[in-house]
């Protein structure tokens, strides 16, 4: 796997390629994951600017133990000159715009093999992020997923999705409950992890209950482009202690039901079963390695 333990990567923060100021803003901003966008959030005439300061900035947020990702443009347009100056800073993760099909990863993969022998990095060690910003891909993302296996996550856009619609975009997100719901849906039937798609209004309580909610649906990973954003999400999306003793209970309860032959727990009303302690476990096992990360 190109990245350890993807699920503990919650927060996967978006910010501009050639703004000093906003870099500071990411590397305190606690996020998990620092995304340097050479695309959308690069005008074009900044981005030579952009791939020159690659190196030290990568660097620093490496120091600061920040997982660290290029966002390239697509390999038709300018992803090949993005690259080039990418991968002697050395990203941990390339994330891929617009992603349809698994030509397009195989495509990443090739460019990055060769990238790695050139520049002595360990091969295979880079990782993919494919972001799913239209109806196509979303509906595509298992394939995409077997494009390459450097894949390990998936990122499910926002705006650019809507406007694929045809959708009105509004605060409670609402245009894109289906797509959210069928994104965790197929990264989990691909085995990768699901990254929620960033909540881009500018309410940190809207952020919040938007994480809250896709935590529900199975996302433990989100999307943001806004800094001041993070702590709040990473603290959503950290089972809390009141999470961790509810799950205790339910895989105590069940193990002492087990032990004397019956197949099931009431736990506060739930009929506890074997996916339900499963799950539990699951939680538990998480809350202790993220708290061993610190």
């Amino acid at each position: 796997m190109p990245f350890a333990e993807p699920d503990l990567r919650r927060t996967w923060l978006f910010g501009p390629g050639a703004d000093v100021e906003a870099h500071d803003a990411m590397e305190r901003s606690g996020a998990d994951a620092l995304i340097v966008d050479l695309e959308d959030f690069t005008p074009p005439a900044r981005r030579d600017e952009a791939r020159r300061g690659l190196a030290i900035l990568l660097q620093r947020w490496r120091d600061a133990g920040r997982l660290t990702a290029v966002r390239i443009n697509a390999l038709d347009a300018d992803g090949p000159i993005d690259l080039a100056a990418a991968m002697p800073a050395r990203p941990d993760v390339i994330a891929y715009p617009m992603a349809t099909d698994a030509a397009q990863m195989h495509a990443l993969h090739a460019a990055l093999t060769h990238w790695e022998s050139a520049l002595g990095i360990v091969p295979g060690t880079t990782g993919i992020l494919p972001v799913c910003e239209t109806a196509l891909g979303v509906v595509n993302v298992r394939a995409i997923a077997g494009g390459s296996p450097r894949i390990c996550a998936a990122l499910l856009g926002a705006e650019d999705l809507a406007a694929d619609l045809c959708a009105e975009r509004q605060p409670d997100a609402v245009e894109l409950d289906y797509a959210r719901r069928r994104f965790v849906l197929e990264c989990r039937a691909a085995s990768i992890e699901p990254i929620d798609a960033p909540y881009t209004f500018g309410d940190t309580e809207g952020a919040v209950r938007e994480a809250r909610y896709a935590r529900r649906l199975g996302y433990r990973c989100k999307a943001l482009v806004r800094p001041e954003h993070a702590q709040t999400l990473n603290a959503a999306l950290t089972p809390s202690d009141d999470d961790v003793c509810r799950a205790t209970a339910i895989v105590d309860a069940f193990e002492t039901a087990r032990a004397r032959g019956e197949d099931r727990a009431l736990v506060e009303g739930l009929w506890v079963e074997v996916p339900t302690y499963r799950n539990a476990r699951r939680l538990i096992e998480r809350a202790r390695r993220l708290d061993r990360r610190g």
